[in-house]
């Protein structure tokens, strides 16, 4: 059975359009795995200072009830 040079043509062209896509999904990815990467050490930095903050809140507090009870 011969080959349809036309539909052998489109068929490749779709591969090439396929394998274009896959690359630009491949590369989209890169750059979102990246970001949220990003994201989790700010989020990680945010909540190491929020219990800095909470023990130097709960240390004031202390202070404040042992001055008001001396």
């Amino acid at each position: 059975m011969p080959q349809d040079p036309i539909a052998h043509s489109e068929f490749a062209a779709l591969t090439r359009r396929f394998e274009e896509v896959a690359r630009q999904h491949a590369r989209e990815f890169g750059i979102i795995k990246s970001d949220l990467t990003a994201v989790r050490l700010q989020v990680g930095n945010l909540d190491q200072k929020a219990e800095a903050l909470d023990k130097k809140i709960d240390r004031n507090h202390a202070q404040i009830v042992e001055v008001l009870t001396s």
